[in-house]
């Protein structure tokens, strides 16, 4: 696995070298330190200091974990109980680094569980772990056994006459469980399918009570926020993207791997500094800044920032945090394509503008890159793209949309070769072609076998 290369490592502080999966081990570099800290303070004084540390979401949304958790009713004020959720099914591609924190500091996130379920005043919490994750689920599985043997979760926290169970659920394997309330529906028992918002998980979450949902390298945070105080943690960064991150960078990059950096640092820092550069002396061409569903940056963008407002000025966003470095032999019409059909793919089906619009951005996409589509279908897709934008009750089909018009608009002259040629201009050489001929194949034989009525 790849080392952190931050100035200020909070999360693999002392994860090199150390085996961190081990209570013991864990608590040696000042682990649940944190815990006994919070577990004397006031609720509200926690929840102030993730206010004050201003640490956002770090699963994709950005929204701010102190905010969030202000929203919920107190425990004395609810006539339901409160729970927390850690959404840990990490479905987003190329983004990995939730696992590498389960594998090598999952003790770092229990602690975090513990402390956010505390300052809610939860009476329990869910891990959503995602099902293809055996290896995570087990460490895991294994943490929590031993901190619950330690008096750290389960019945009687520290002593304190508080109990917070923790169960852990294994997802089975589907992309629109990362979203809230479709995981909130899957951990239920049913259909993963996103919910009509509002109401929202604070107010009526997993079984229909207050619910707090954050991702796992949030929680995982939240002990170092405790230890260095939020104030402390604040001037980590950048404004309004405080402290660090685990970045997952990969693609065309000559050593790819998850990276802790404080935010503010530059994408250019990260891919040439810290990953190597580009594989085989080959150039830049593109890099996608936040896992699929992010809206691609050009080469000439490669000293944007790593935080939020940064990326937003740039005309992207930072999602998940896993970077994906492009070459110049990737043809941007194969990446469409190949994004699309993930998203059709995952797509649950109950929204028309992204069951049917992903299933037309999917069949477009592979005319343009076969050279037999017109020049009125290419403006079609964007004009899919527009309809599917904004109109789905998840995120998920803006998640297929939006990367897929950032593609045709800042390479439009790529896609114009495309109809403009008869065929791609890459005549195979694009490192997608390795990929995409097995998806082509498929395609074709599944077409062999309609029938067509005579």
């Amino acid at each position: 696995m790849a080392r952190s290369k931050a100035k200020h490592k909070l999360l693999l502080e002392h994860a090199d070298g150390r085996d961190l999966t081990r209570l013991a081990e864990y608590e040696r570099v000042g682990g649940y330190s944190s815990l006994k800290k919070a577990i004397k303070m006031d609720r509200q004084a926690v929840i102030d200091e993730l206010l004050t540390a201003d640490v956002r979401g770090r699963g994709g949304a950005g929204f701010p974990m102190g905010r969030k958790a202000s929203f919920l009713p107190k425990p004395e004020a609810s006539a339901k109980p409160i729970y927390l959720v850690a959404n840990a099914d990490e479905s987003e591609p190329g983004t990995f680094k939730d696992r590498e924190i389960m594998v090598r500091i999952p003790h770092m996130f229990v602690e975090g569980i513990v402390i956010a379920s505390h300052a809610i005043g939860a009476s329990a919490a869910f891990i959503y772990i995602r099902g293809e994750y055996l290896a995570e689920f087990e460490i895991l599985r294994d943490a929590l056994e031993e901190a619950r043997r330690a008096g750290l979760v389960g019945g009687n926290v520290l002593g304190t006459g508080w109990s917070l169970p923790i169960v852990l659920h294994r997802g089975a394997g589907a992309y629109i469980c990362g979203e809230e309330t479709g995981m909130l529906e899957s951990l239920e028992g049913k259909r993963g399918q996103p919910r009509t918002k509002p109401p929202f998980p604070a107010i009526s979450g997993v079984y229909a009570s207050p619910t707090l949902i954050n991702n796992v390298e949030t929680l995982a945070t939240v002990p170092k926020i405790l230890e260095l105080g939020g104030a402390a943690y604040a001037k980590l960064g950048v404004e309004n993207s405080t402290g660090t991150r685990v970045f997952s960078l990969s693609g065309n990059v000559v050593r790819g791997g998850n990276y802790e950096l404080e935010l503010g640092t530059s994408l250019r820092e990260l891919i040439y500094d810290i990953g190597g550069g580009i594989a085989d002396g080959r150039e830049l061409k593109a890099v996608i800044p936040g896992g699929s569903s992010m809206p691609v940056l050009t080469a000439d963008q490669v000293d944007t920032k790593l935080d939020a407002d940064s990326m937003v000025e740039a005309g992207t966003m930072l999602g998940s945090g896993g970077v994906i470095v492009l070459d110049d032999r990737c043809c941007m019409v194969q990446l469409g394509l190949r994004v699309a059909q993930f998203y059709q793919h995952e797509s649950c089906g109950k929204c028309t503008p992204c069951r049917e619009g992903t299933r037309w951005m999917v069949d477009l996409l592979r005319k343009i890159e076969a050279g037999e589509a017109t020049q009125s279908e290419l403006d079609l897709l964007l004009d899919v793209c527009d309809r599917i934008l904004g109109n789905c009750l998840c995120p998920l089909g803006d998640a297929a949309a939006m990367p897929v018009a950032s593609y045709v608009a800042r390479f439009r002259d790529e896609f114009q070769r495309h109809l403009d040629e008869g065929g791609c201009p890459f005549g195979g050489e694009s490192t997608l072609d390795h990929v995409m001929a097995p998806v082509d194949q498929h395609h074709a034989r599944r077409l062999a076998e309609i029938e067509v009525p005579a």
